[in-house]
């Protein structure tokens, strides 16, 4: 059985900052020891890592990713290989992604498709969420099937009428059978059937550019969904999680319904803390790489995204990463901003950004942690297996430098597509060395992983919900 000893770093979890050292075995962590120490100097070990002057924190787990996700006649540019490469590179060594059920179709179809799109090709950990496209008698007692082997959590959307679309009472239904068998409901909280006709509108008022993805898709209707998706939960007795929140009404919604002492959780991505509607307006049409659903919302919004992380009335940051090339995929939408691949890559830059946060005094070290590794893993059944080191847990661990500094460009990232949504943004702090259950997979900012090293995670139900 190998062993490591990672000596002389600063341990930080989501309730602790601790200079110790871990100990290695066997794929988890055997024991952290006080640097110095009687018991951490005796221990043996096949692999010795110098983390003196680092932070030594649990591997990310990215709650809302899409490899190879089909939308709108294409395929998100990342493969299961190439994303979860690119987590690793990134110091994420989890990813849940989203299986997809076809309407008409049953929900084993759609997880054993995703299935084999990942099995042996992931360089990390995976586990998978269900997204509901065809709420029925049959697919609701899916739900139950799925659960009991670990696929816990349930997507759907109030948005994108005629492709995922669930109305009301659909909506309900899966709550209600969700709230029987533990399942988490993920709410996509926009009221696309507005939406459609600000749409319609707006194209045949000859505004087409990609900024008008961003005016159509209004504050007020993220808002009404979102307090919408809460109501119905409540009546079901379910717990909510409302994905990719972008909106400051939004969170006022989220936050209300917690101060009611309602199970209703809110999950925001980097892009909404770090980009804006000024990047959709971005002329030539370059605003189409900053297409995602629910959209960018002018600056203003920022602040109270992040006071909403500090408050945790938003408890996760995920990355949505659902990457389309510049070329020959978002420009699919020149002419109509309806037909640009909504999506945007980042799995590779979340933990960076987040401790980019940290640096700029909007949350601490412990919060960084907490809302990038802890927080997801409980919420969607995964903790302490994740999200942490401690005793007992997978040895995903990184070595992060906090006073290296980098650039973001595409030039140098390897999510597999062609732009960078933070191109030319400085940043401090890297990802050095990661493991993966004890193996490295980046040593030194090389990559020694392989597909096939990540393996499938059956989950538990939400730990904040019970």
């Amino acid at each position: 059985m190998s062993r490591t000893v990672i000596h002389g770093g600063l341990v930080i979890t989501a309730s602790d900052e601790i200079h110790a050292d871990v100990l290695v075995e066997g794929g988890r962590i055997a024991a952290l020891a006080a640097h110095g120490t009687d018991a951490a100097e005796s221990w043996t070990a096949d692999r010795r890592i110098d983390a003196t002057g680092k932070y030594v924190i649990p591997g990310g787990v990215d709650a809302h990713t899409h490899m190879e996700m089909p939308f709108g006649g294409t395929y998100a540019a990342d493969t299961f290989e190439t994303g979860t490469r690119a987590a690793a590179w990134g110091g994420t060594t989890t990813i849940v992604d989203f299986a997809i059920q076809s309407v008409g179709r049953s929900l084993r179809e759609g997880l054993d498709a995703w299935y084999a799109k990942a099995d042996g090709n992931c360089a990390v950990d995976y586990g998978f969420h269900m997204i509901l496209a065809d709420v029925n008698p049959s697919s609701l007692k899916e739900m139950d099937r799925l659960v009991a082997e670990g696929v816990t959590s349930f997507k759907l959307f109030m948005a994108y009428p005629g492709v995922f679309y669930s109305d009301d009472g659909q909506i309900l239904r899966a709550m209600q059978q969700a709230s029987g068998n533990g399942g988490l409901i993920m709410m996509h909280a926009e009221n696309g059937i507005a939406i459609d006709v600000l749409v319609e509108q707006a194209l045949a008022a000859g505004r087409t550019d990609p900024r008008y993805h961003g005016d159509v898709r209004k504050v007020a209707l993220e808002a009404e969904a979102t307090h919408r998706a809460v109501q119905l939960a409540r009546v079901a007795g379910s717990p909510l999680y409302v994905v990719h929140v972008s909106a400051d009404e939004a969170v006022a919604e989220i936050a209300a319904a917690r101060h009611k002492g309602l199970p209703v959780f809110g999950e925001t991505c980097p892009q909404y803390l770090f980009l804006s509607t000024d990047n959709l307006a971005e002329p030539d049409f370059e605003g189409a790489k900053y297409v995602c659903s629910t959209p960018l919302r002018p600056k203003e919004h920022q602040e109270a995204l992040w006071r909403g992380l500090r408050n945790n009335e938003l408890q996760v940051v995920s990355t949505d990463h659902c990457p389309f090339c510049f070329s020959g995929q978002k420009e699919m939408g020149r002419g109509d901003f309806s037909k640009i691949p909504n999506g945007m890559p980042g799995v590779e830059h979340r933990m960076d950004l987040l401790h980019q946060a940290v640096v700029d005094g909007h949350i601490t070290r412990r919060r960084w942690i907490e809302i990038a590794c802890a927080s997801p893993a409980r919420m969607f059944g995964l903790y302490p297996k994740k999200g942490t080191i401690a005793p007992g847990a997978d040895a995903d661990i990184v070595i992060y430098d906090p006073a290296a500094e980098q650039t973001l460009s595409a030039e140098t990232h390897h999510m597999n597509v062609d732009y960078s949504a933070y191109e030319g943004k400085r940043i401090t702090g890297q990802v050095e060395t990661v493991l993966s259950r004890g193996e490295p997979v980046i040593e030194h900012r090389k990559f020694t992983g392989r597909a096939g090293h990540g393996t499938y995670l059956p989950r538990g139900t939400c730990q904040y919900a019970g």
